[in-house]
């Protein structure tokens, strides 16, 4: 079965854990990460990118992780197509207003039914 799991690999997702800025506010960043959202899907390979912006409602210590931007696309090949093309595209010189943070982990998240 180990052997067998390149064939049946999950999506990709990719994981920021994030601090809140003074003065920035949960729909700050909703909104942000929304113009975000839409910037990435006019992108080459990112046409089926999802996104979510995770808040703690209960916790036992995240450090200062305030919330958690994640990023899915439904395949590697398209997470390579979309990554490739991102440094030149809209989504990719919007990260210069600060919605993204430094530290993010990618994941390959496999679906149990």
């Amino acid at each position: 079965m180990l052997a067998a799991g390149p064939v049946f690999a999950g999506s990709a997702m990719q994981m920021w854990n994030c601090g809140l800025e003074d003065g920035v506010s949960e729909e700050d960043v909703e909104a942000r990460a929304s113009e975000w959202l839409r910037a990435v899907r006019k992108s080459d390979g990112g046409e089926n990118i999802e996104a979510m912006v995770l808040f703690p409602i209960a916790t036992n210590g995240m450090g200062e992780t305030d919330l958690i931007f994640m990023v899915t696309t439904p395949t590697f090949a398209e997470w390579g197509k979309f990554w490739d093309a991102y440094p030149d595209s809209e989504a990719g010189a919007s990260e210069d207003s600060g919605m993204f943070c430094p530290d993010s982990v990618i994941w390959d998240a496999i679906k149990i039914d």
